[in-house]
């Protein structure tokens, strides 16, 4: 790529560098002759003339008398909505009202059906809890017994360990006594 292309896709890239640019070409522009008429043609181009001003004010005139009439046939026009309008609001505000009472006797009719439901649904749920009381007191009942039986077990095999654990104590004791005493008298008895 050439330096010429180079610098002009750099140009084209930043804004602040083409600002630059221009700022240092007008001045210059402006210094020669041929170049200041060229730029003079280019703006005068651009602006209006007298005679612009003139045809542009023929036609917004032009464009009043227009509108004036026009603004007559929209207001007969905006009267006749109106009235339209007015009828129409009427009209809903009927079939609003009805509606309201349509509304009111299918919400009374809502809540009678809802409060037989629940007082259904009331005396179901009371049942199945009896139900489950009951069930649950054969249960705990069942567990107790079931308790009860094993605790007089353990009890009758409390008694029967306590009797074994006596009798063993008894048996060490006399064995104890006899082992000790029986040496003793043989010596007090045999000289």
């Amino acid at each position: 790529m050439s330096i010429a292309k180079g610098l002009l896709e750099e140009v084209r890239r930043d804004e602040g560098l083409r600002r630059e640019l221009a700022e240092e070409l007008i001045p210059e522009v402006f210094k020669h002759r041929e170049l200041r008429r060229l730029a003079l043609t280019a703006i005068s181009r651009e602006m209006a003339t007298k005679d612009d001003v003139e045809r542009l004010r023929e036609e917004i005139e032009k464009l009043r008398e227009g509108t004036k009439e026009d603004v007559e046939g929209l207001r007969g026009e905006v009267e006749e909505l109106r009235k339209a309008t007015k009828d129409d609001i009427e009209r809903l505000r009927r079939e609003l009202e009805k509606l309201g009472e349509d509304t009111k006797e299918d919400i009374d009719e809502l809540r009678k059906a809802a409060k037989e439901d629940i007082e259904e649904l009331r005396k179901a749920v009371k049942e199945d809890i009896e139900g489950l009381r009951k069930d649950l007191k054969s249960y705990v009942d069942a567990r107790i017994g079931d308790l009860n039986a094993r605790i007089n077990d353990l009890n009758m095999r409390i008694n029967d360990l306590y009797g074994v654990v006596k009798a063993s104590l008894v048996a060490i004791v006399v064995t104890l006594a006899s082992t000790i005493l029986v040496p003793l008298v043989l010596r007090l008895l045999l000289p």
